[in-house]
């Protein structure tokens, strides 16, 4: 589903925004919102929708962006996907809003997410399948971009909450390192695993987007990717997929390794969720002490987080501490590393929104990641790409170029 103007030029194409001069640019903003008035009542992508005109200069002039609703706005409300905090409007931008402004973006409004960035469902639906999730917690971002109301969209990843909307919706979402981006203005979850994120249509959009903000492209190509061996447990139709998709590209030249990584990426996903459960019960520790029960899953997060032990969770940041290291090995070998960006397609229902696990092990490593769609027939599958800490533009050359191939 992605939306075309009479004119041929497509709104989810961020590439067609570049080639376009500033006339065109305004022009396919109001097409843009005439994609939301006729598509997102079915959708719901959308928290709300700027009433402003686009203004500003830079390579992002008159570029829409969606603004996942845990980041602060100035002129727009932040209610953190929560009912209790209908109305809230914060006093300034968050530091990636600033500085997607000063590249001439202009905020198209704030997407739905997951209630507090958690586990509570948006009311988002998936513009491939509308009886299917659209993953979490970056539910709007995702389904924004994947029907072609906008050609970009931020989201956030604690665990695995761009990619594995990306890999559920068919577009292409990306994590860079972690740090690179200031949080500023995000809503803390835990904060040694928050990391802004983006989506866009193609992974050349990504490229196009990260040039635009400034960061470097250049830099030799992977000589050799790698595996995970043996391979991560998934669904059957991603497990068919992922080793359709390894035969295609050594079919192509390309030489892919098995790296002996399952074990170590296994006990990350335990390790992972007791710092995130750890680190975010303290963040949303006063919350709690005044909605309790009201704020639902988030609630059960601050108990069972404020139950581990100092201990445990210093046990957690030494193993990840530790795999880094075994990590930074392991791309010196393979410098781009390939694994399914989710269990499976997107499952049926809005009441789940779908397993991290084939993406926080890479969140917790800090290291750059990225979903690009896969050629499949039915609902959408991703593949995930991964490089060495702030090889971002490595990942996004070579998730171009895979793209190319399938």
């Amino acid at each position: 589903m992605s939306m075309q103007a009479s004119s041929g030029f497509r709104i989810g194409s961020l590439a067609a925004w570049f080639q376009a001069d500033r006339d065109k640019r305004r022009q396919a903003i109001g097409q843009a919102r005439e994609a939301i008035r006729n598509l997102d009542p079915a959708i719901q992508a959308w928290a709300c929708v700027s009433p402003e005109e686009a203004g500003g200069d830079g390579p992002l002039a008159a570029i829409p962006v969606g603004i996942k609703d845990v980041l602060e706005t100035k002129e727009l409300p932040t209610e953190y996907g929560s009912a209790l905090y209908r109305g809230r409007r914060g006093t300034e931008d968050a530091a990636l809003v600033r500085e997607l402004r000063r590249a001439g973006a202009f905020v198209m409004g704030k997407t739905h997410t997951a209630a507090f960035a958690y586990r509570t469902p948006a009311v988002t639906r998936n513009p491939r399948n509308l009886e299917h999730t659209p993953g979490g917690s970056s539910s709007g971002s995702a389904a924004a971009v994947a029907a072609g109301m906008a050609p970009l969209a931020v989201g956030t990843q604690t665990l695995g909450s761009v990619l594995r909307p990306a890999s559920y919706c068919g577009v292409t979402g990306f994590k860079p390192t972690f740090g690179l981006f200031s949080t500023e203005g995000l809503l803390t979850m835990s904060p040694s695993l928050d990391t802004l994120g983006f989506f866009t249509e193609t992974a050349e959009d990504m490229l196009l987007l990260w040039q635009a903000l400034g960061r470097s492209v250049d830099g030799a190509g992977p000589l050799t990717f790698g595996v995970p061996e043996p391979l991560p447990a998934a669904e059957p139709p991603m497990a068919e997929a992922f080793r359709g998709t390894l035969t295609a590209l050594r079919s192509q030249g390309l030489r892919i390794e098995p790296l002996s990584i399952a074990p170590m990426l296994e006990r990350l996903v335990e390790e992972t969720r007791i710092v995130m459960f750890y680190e975010g019960a303290r963040s949303h520790e006063g919350r709690y002490r005044q909605y309790g029960d009201r704020l639902l899953d988030l609630a059960e997060l601050v108990t069972d987080g404020l139950r581990i032990p100092e201990g445990r969770y210093q046990e957690a940041i030494a193993y990840i501490a530790d795999s880094k290291q075994r990590m930074a090995a392991c791309y010196e070998t393979a410098p781009v590393i390939l694994a399914p960006a989710a269990t499976g397609p997107a499952p049926q229902g809005l009441s789940s929104t779908g397993d991290p696990r084939m993406n926080s092990p890479w969140t917790a490593m800090g290291v750059p990641a990225i979903s690009i769609p896969l050629p499949v027939n039915g609902l959408p599958l991703g593949l995930q790409l991964t490089a060495a800490h702030g090889q971002d533009a490595r990942v996004l050359r070579a998730a171009a170029a895979v793209s190319r191939l399938l």
